[in-house]
């Protein structure tokens, strides 16, 4: 299966509360941003993460 924006992270991909805080933890330290913990509670998506990462670049 691909992931495509439309990917649930909890349904499609399996992650759970600790991967998602693993994943935001990678892209804060690979792109130097920061995501709070009660914006990154709201990814639901890949999608929905790709757009914020998108409106703090």
């Amino acid at each position: 299966d691909k992931i495509t924006p439309e990917s649930s992270f909890r349904q499609d991909l399996g992650a759970d509360s600790l991967d998602t805080y693993e994943l935001v933890y990678a892209i804060e330290e690979e792109l130097g941003i920061s995501i709070p913990d009660e914006k990154a509670n709201e990814f639901e998506t890949v999608g929905d993460a790709m757009e914020y990462i998108k409106s703090q670049m």
